[in-house]
């Protein structure tokens, strides 16, 4: 199986090509494609949208076009599926996964595509495996990480900078958004090895994983 996988930012992709051959092993292929942002559904699917604007919903009916019409063209003992990995942030659930599945449907070939959404944020999944973010952070602020529900809507990368940056939310939070942007990226060199993908407290990771194993042929 090959999977073409579409993430928001680049600390999605770092995270993701540590994880998925951790998930798939190495019998299958797969390329991760970051975005600059993951911006919003446009009202006419059927616009084409600014190309040099690498912006993730912005792009996502021209991308799933084209995905496609590109696998259509495929051998039988080739088969191939998109994976759209972005976060919810304060979007509800239900609503945002139904626009998503208007974009495919209205796709002439439809290429065999999963929505995999991190609840709040990507940080949720580091979160889901505490083991994982002390092994990358020793020092990381228990009475911060033991009080975390798993997707909860509750500013997950604020939490995650409480529990692992030195000064917290507020002092990274004052550097601007490039620094935050650096700061996660660094979250998912560290954290992502050492995570089991096994035995993950997250249910947007578990689905995640199912998803992957399950177009994989795997048992889940």
């Amino acid at each position: 199986m090959h999977f073409e996988i579409l993430v928001e930012d680049q600390s999605g992709k770092k995270a993701l090509d540590i994880l998925v051959p951790k998930i798939i092993g190495d019998d299958h292929t797969f390329n991760v494609h970051p975005y600059k942002g993951i911006g919003r559904i446009p009202k006419n699917l059927g616009n084409k949208a600014d190309a040099s604007k690498r912006i993730l919903l912005d792009q996502l009916p021209k991308l799933l076009r084209g995905y496609g019409n590109t696998f259509a063209n495929y051998p039988a003992d080739y088969p191939a599926a998109v994976i759209l990995v972005c976060d919810l942030d304060n979007k509800c659930l239900k609503a945002f996964r139904q626009e998503l599945f208007n974009i495919l449907n209205a796709c002439n070939s439809q290429p065999d595509t999963r929505f995999c959404i991190a609840i709040e944020e990507g940080e949720a999944w580091f979160l889901g495996d505490i083991p994982a973010v002390k092994s990358a952070y020793p020092k990381a602020k228990d009475a911060v990480l033991n009080t975390y529900v798993n997707d909860s809507i509750c500013g997950t990368w604020e939490r995650l900078a409480e529990a692992v940056y030195s000064g917290g939310f507020a002092a990274l939070s004052a550097k601007g958004w490039q620094a935050v942007g650096a700061e996660k990226s660094q979250w998912a060199e560290k954290i992502s090895p050492h995570m089991d993908v096994t035995n993950n407290a997250s249910p947007s990771f578990a689905y995640f994983r199912q998803k992957l194993l399950e177009l994989a042929g795997a048992p889940a």
